[in-house]
């Protein structure tokens, strides 16, 4: 067995390659070549949560399963949200071949999810894009983005206004781009081509009447069916893509609530990121068209990049063998 630790799945899952991982298991998805369970989640105290996340890919011939812990409660003490692991067994044999750190994972494939929704549903001109939230997810979308799109500026909100201040000053650094420090969340999207929402809220922090026509929205942080970032107004004005129709019917309080609302049908969901990969369903069609892609995170994710990893892992000769 081999165990590939965090710093080694940083270097090894490079956000680009990760990209690629995720339009091509996405797609499989679709098309029942990857198959995998509803997340099964275990409430704790406080609104933290144990989640139990398994998948098969059938033509790896891997299977396995990602152990999250979700704990919100950590914002502020220094710990991260989302802590875990992915296990990697063969599924020819039923043996164990890995154990990968999941909270890298995570932060990784969560944005290069979203990278794929914004390559087919963005606008081709779309320069300006705003990042509500300044954790983790915040700075590898910011990194996502700009492989996908060409970004002149980027404009960050966040509660703590210190917290997006040095947000700005890290990744302005890092990757040479302009960066906004926006006070409010609607002086953030007003001019905004696209919106990544990734924050810790669990009541809307968007509103459909800030945002300007043409706008494509990546909605990652809410995964409970109570809670969302966005209003039902904007859920009303866009069209809606989610990474799995089985997640979203359960889990995604974005589309839920409005619905149980009454504001949208549920045919306000056009379809699975999957089936507009394969070209099944249709994309945006108009440059004033409001597209949503709402992420809930997948099982068959985790196990993609994670059997990168480890293929990448064994060709580099990284990571730790454990008999086991």
């Amino acid at each position: 067995m081999l165990v590939v630790n965090q710093n080694e799945v940083a270097e090894l899952l490079a956000m680009e390659s990760c990209i690629t991982v995720m339009e091509s298991v996405l797609k499989d998805l679709s098309a029942g070549q990857a198959v995998q369970s509803l997340r099964q989640v275990l409430p704790l105290h406080q609104g933290n949560l144990i989640g139990l996340m398994p998948g098969f890919l059938k033509g790896e011939e891997v299977a396995g399963a990602k152990i999250i812990s979700v704990f919100p409660s950590n914002h502020g003490s220094g710990l991260p949200s989302h802590q875990g692991l992915v296990t990697l067994f063969d599924s020819s044999t039923g043996v164990l071949k890995a154990v990968v750190d999941g909270q890298k994972i995570t932060a990784i494939r969560t944005a290069a999810v979203s990278a794929v929704a914004t390559r087919y549903l963005a606008r081709k001109d779309a320069e300006v894009l705003a990042i509500l939230g300044t954790g983790e997810q915040a700075k590898s979308h910011l990194e996502a983005m700009l492989l996908v799109r060409s970004i002149r500026e980027v404009i960050v909100w966040s509660r703590t206004l210190a917290k997006a201040k040095d947000f700005q000053a890290e990744m302005s650094r890092k990757y040479g781009v302009d960066i906004i420090v926006a006070e409010s969340v609607q002086e953030a999207v007003r001019p905004a081509d696209i919106i990544c929402t990734v924050t810790a809220s669990t009541e809307p922090v968007l509103k459909g009447e800030w945002l300007k026509s043409g706008v494509h929205i990546n909605a990652v942080g809410a995964c409970r069916p109570a809670d969302r970032e966005l209003d039902s107004e904007t859920v009303r004005l866009a069209k809606l893509y989610v990474d799995r129709l089985e997640s979203a019917h359960n889990e995604s309080g974005d589309y839920l609530i409005p619905l149980k609302e009454g504001v949208i049908t549920s045919g306000q969901i056009i379809g699975e990121m999957g089936e507009l990969i394969s070209g099944s369903i249709e994309g945006r069609t108009t440059a004033d068209e409001i597209t949503l892609f709402k992420g809930l995170g997948l099982a068959i994710e985790d196990l993609a990049a994670a059997n990168f990893i480890y293929n990448e892992a064994i060709r580099l000769q990284k990571g730790i063998e454990i008999a086991f």
